[in-house]
């Protein structure tokens, strides 16, 4: 058995071939955090590029520090800089990372343990969805251990304007796409609801978190549903539970709500999601 130093850690984890201490293990770490901290001060900026006297306010350190830090991730390629204007922004080292990290996102593999938690607390179906341009999809379903139970469809493509799941999605667009869609999906009056009261959902939708569905899209149905997020900010999808429409009584809408907004968020956060700050 290895031996354990007083970090709880096999004596040899750590321990540098040059013979370095303690001490360049502990630069080291900070080194790192500081790092990731200037990355993410300028990945969430809501400007395209950022100056080092900005990242010095506002993550605390001399401009002395920020500078070595810059120059760091400059030479590396995570970020790059304007030399007229001496900002900064996010460069191809880290494009390429954020897309291997997506790429190796499993989405319904990610979400399928916080579903069966879902299924074991609610007792019903749940669902998990993806938005593909002007519609949605569901991905995954964990069904419910009941005799009577609901089932989706797989693999089959329905609009943002009906449902519960939709209208998670729907409700989670920024401004200009949800009036993309809105002008397409409701143009010349074929739908049976009005813009007006389609907006008043999706803000009601908004202030609670989930939406709610009583027989809206499948006959005998109920649902309730929250959006999920991915890293960019973006809606990637939604999450339901869903069942026969008479055990989706008020109290249990609410029940389910809160349950689907928490473990929503989660799975957003797994996703790479960071909510902006309020």
């Amino acid at each position: 058995m290895a031996d354990v130093g007083s970090a709880g850690m096999p004596g040899g984890a750590f321990a540098p071939a040059d013979g370095a201490g303690r001490g360049d293990e502990v630069e080291t770490s900070s080194g790192i955090s500081r790092a990731l901290q200037v990355i993410f001060a300028v990945a969430e900026s809501d400007e395209p590029d950022v100056g080092v006297s900005e990242l010095a306010r506002s993550l605390g350190y001399s401009k002395t520090v920020i500078h070595r830090v810059v120059r760091t991730l400059v030479a590396s390629g995570f970020f790059t800089v304007d030399e007229r204007t001496r900002r900064y922004r996010l460069g191809p080292g880290a494009v390429s990372v954020g897309l291997a990290a997506i790429a190796r996102l499993e989405v319904p593999s990610i979400a399928q343990p916080y579903m069966e938690d879902l299924v074991s607390r609610t007792g019903e179906t749940v669902t998990l969805s993806a938005r593909y341009s002007h519609q949605r999809m569901y991905l995954s379903q964990v069904l419910s251990p009941r005799e009577i139970r609901m089932a989706v469809p797989l693999g089959q493509l329905f609009p943002l304007h009906i449902g519960g799941s939709s209208k998670a999605i729907l409700s989670a667009l920024r401004r200009e796409e949800l009036d993309d869609y809105l002008d397409r999906a409701l143009a010349g009056g074929r739908s049976v609801i009005s813009r007006e009261e389609l907006e008043e959902q999706l803000a009601a939708i908004r202030r609670r978190g989930y939406a709610v569905s009583r027989g809206e899209r499948q006959v005998d149905a109920g649902s309730v549903a929250a959006p999920i997020y991915d890293a960019t900010g973006g809606v990637y999808g939604a999450m339901s539970v869903c069942g026969p429409v008479g055990r989706f009584s008020p109290d249990k809408v609410e029940e389910f709500g809160t349950l689907l907004v928490e473990t929503a968020a989660t799975v957003s956060r797994r996703l790479g999601h960071r909510p902006a700050a309020s």
